[in-house]
């Protein structure tokens, strides 16, 4: 089947100052995406805009706590209000703070779930009014293993990113019928701050670039035969296969 055509078309990125939304948003313009940019940090989205400008693409910056509602909706409307159209979401921002259980915080737990989780949850819904409004749309939800998996000291974090996927399941059964497609991309260790504050005894040499999770939420988004991956899960070449 052919590809999805992207040119024209229009992407929110969030935690796109750096890491893997950094790669996500670059790679959604050099297949012609107009992307918003959404991350707390103004700074690191103006380094990011200025690089996608000089790639010849267009990016707007909108700096914004996604676990703020008020703001969360604001970057849907700006956004649309900017660009004029919305076709793609992508919820790669995440907040990690590691911990055992005992040692956690409710004030930790409330954060890391009000950004991994609740900040999706307010995102996905203000769009999707927005994305019914084209042929075909996506939504991204980068989780992780742990989303699937349990780590000693990543109870708060384990259970924000299971909370994200739950949500994913459900939302792409709930949407599937007006042409938006969900998936999950469960990434094990990325060389990125935060999997370098959750596993500091990690190698970064055997570590995933965020090019390749990049490459493969392109993958996904240009797909426009009948076939749809729900769910997608890498590991790093060095960890061992199914376990």
């Amino acid at each position: 089947m052919p590809p999805n055509n992207l040119d024209g078309k229009v992407a929110i990125v969030t935690g796109a100052g750096r890491g893997i939304g950094r790669s996500i948003a670059r790679a959604l313009v050099e297949s012609g995406v107009k992307t918003s940019l959404a991350a707390r940090s103004a700074h690191e989205l103006d380094l990011v805009r200025e690089e996608i400008e000089a790639m010849g693409g267009q990016a707007a910056c909108f700096p914004t706590d996604i676990g703020s509602e008020a703001e969360a909706v604001a970057l849907v409307h700006d956004t649309v209000d900017h660009f004029g159209r919305l076709d793609i979401l992508i919820n790669n921002a995440g907040l990690g703070i590691f911990g055992s259980l005992v040692d956690t915080s409710t004030e930790v737990w409330d954060d890391i779930m009000r950004v991994n989780a609740r900040g999706p949850f307010i995102l996905c819904r203000e769009s999707i009014p927005h994305l019914k409004k084209q042929k075909r749309s996506y939504i991204v939800n980068i989780s992780s293993v742990v989303g699937v998996k349990g780590y000693v000291n990543q109870s708060a974090y384990a259970a924000s990113k299971h909370a994200l996927m739950g949500m994913t399941k459900a939302l792409a059964r709930e949407v599937r019928d007006l042409g938006i497609r969900v998936h999950a991309i469960c990434p094990g260790g990325v060389d990125t701050q935060l999997v370098g504050n959750a596993r500091p005894d990690l190698d970064k040499s055997v570590l995933m670039h965020p090019e390749e999770i990049a490459d493969v939420v392109l993958f996904l988004v240009t797909r426009a035969g009948n076939a749809v991956i729900d769910e997608i899960h890498l590991r790093r070449e060095s960890s061992t296969p199914w376990g």
